[in-house]
């Protein structure tokens, strides 16, 4: 296996790894404790999967790489299970396919929840019984595991989310309101140049698209200090940004036109003003927020309609690198961004995946993990975008400066937003 050394670190590094691994299932399981049993089977797109569906998948992960190869004498709770959860690995067999997750109503709800269980408890068995000449290899899994599932978290609340916004009734999923708050002007931080490392420093858990770590030369720059807002956004709007070329790249405005895009994600006129849905419902939309659910097309343009531009990659690591990681994550309960409220650089974790201007692409001197596991990451690096810091529904343990997100420029039921860079 070519996985990092297993650790804590991550959460509380008191908490064994069995202990971490109860709690991340059970957390799983507390997210989907408000929805009603027909939510469970909605798959409202192709680009999302009912919440059924996660909480199979992410169970049949352990099983297939963990309990199978590793737990002497593991019966499996349904051999049809490893084609109806499988997601895309091509390796570990057939899978059902994506487009038709919603169409399951068999296995039952309470039939993935005694699938879970039955996985957990004999996780737990394997893990209180370590084979010493497994031990790294097996909790080194765990440990990918575990974050796997913790991604997963965040896709299902984003998947809710859609599901729900098709619904004309426009449900909500929990109650919070945004405090009020002030609309801060930004605030311009300037970073030096030269050659910097980015990558993960091999302490702690990493994904592998992470590593290795690597020079890179940036120029002077500097980074907008807060998320682009929604106000500016629709000066963006009601200067025609959705109805000029000029501003769009030629795949972004053939999508825009093609779908009819006139707003992000989730806006709605109402009458004069706009609404925006979120997982509390439709809400008024509150100006001094950051504009969410972009596509790095959208996000792309408006960069270009402002006068400036996307950072990248490096740019933010660089700027991001030995901050603490502080910010409105999963944790905070509010599972909708928030508007700053300090000036200087804020909200570069949390709130709001930030679009970059960097493809999604192999470090020098990548290698992916052994067999099946390589399938995780490294097989998606064509045609994406990464995006850095993590959002309002990612978990704070899950977050550091070198984690890559990544998806398709089209994409924008994910929680995600900008901000500004300019070359000095």
């Amino acid at each position: 296996m070519d996985l990092q050394q297993p650790h804590a670190g991550t959460s509380d590094p008191a908490l064994t790894p069995g202990r971490r691994l109860g709690s991340v299932r059970a957390r799983t399981n507390s997210l989907c404790a408000p929805l009603e049993i027909e939510d469970y089977v909605i798959q409202a797109s192709d680009s999302v999967s009912p919440p059924k569906w996660h909480l199979a998948h992410t169970t049949w992960f352990f099983e297939t790489f963990i309990l199978l190869p590793f737990a002497p004498g593991y019966r499996v709770f349904d051999v049809a299970y490893a084609h109806l959860f499988n997601s895309y690995y091509e390796t570990a067999g057939s899978f059902f396919p994506r487009a038709q997750r919603g169409l399951l109503s068999r296995p039952t709800v309470a039939d993935v929840y005694s699938y879970r269980g039955h996985v957990d408890e004999a996780l737990q068995t394997l893990l209180n019984n370590l084979p010493q000449r497994y031990a790294h290899d097996i909790l080194a899994r765990v440990e990918l595991g575990i974050e796997h599932e913790t991604q997963h978290q965040e896709l299902l609340l984003m998947d809710v989310k859609y599901n729900f916004f098709i619904n004309p009734l426009k449900p909500s999923y929990h109650n919070t309101r945004g405090a009020p708050s002030p609309i801060l002007e930004t605030v311009w931080q300037t970073y030096k140049g030269g050659i910097v490392e980015i990558g993960h420093d091999a302490v702690g858990f990493s994904f592998d698209n992470e590593r290795p770590r690597h020079q890179t030369f940036l120029q002077d720059y500097r980074l907008a200090g807060r998320l682009v807002n929604n106000r500016e956004y629709l000066d963006f709007i009601n200067d025609n940004g959705y109805r000029r070329p000029e501003l769009w790249l030629s795949d972004g405005w053939h999508t825009i036109t093609g779908q009819h895009w006139q707003a992000p994600l989730y806006w709605q006129r109402d009458g004069s003003d706009w609404q925006q849905f979120t997982l509390s419902g439709m809400q008024p939309l509150n100006l001094p927020e950051p504009v969410a659910h972009l596509s790095y097309f959208e996000a792309d343009a408006y960069a270009r309609w402002a006068g400036k531009r996307l950072p990248t990659e490096a740019e933010w690591e660089h700027a991001a690198a030995g901050l603490p990681i502080t910010g409105n994550f999963l944790e905070s309960g509010a599972m909708h961004p928030q508007a700053a409220r300090s000036s200087g650089l804020t909200q570069l974790y949390g709130d709001l995946w930030e679009w970059t201007q960097s493809a999604y692409s192999a470090y020098p001197g990548f290698r992916p993990l052994f067999g099946t596991l390589g399938e995780y990451n490294g097989k998606f690096m064509s045609g994406q975008m990464v995006l850095r810091g993590g959002c309002c529904v990612t978990a704070q343990e899950h977050m550091r400066a070198s984690y890559r997100n990544f998806f398709r420029p089209a994409d924008r039921w994910m929680f995600s937003g900008l901000r500004l860079a300019e070359d000095t």
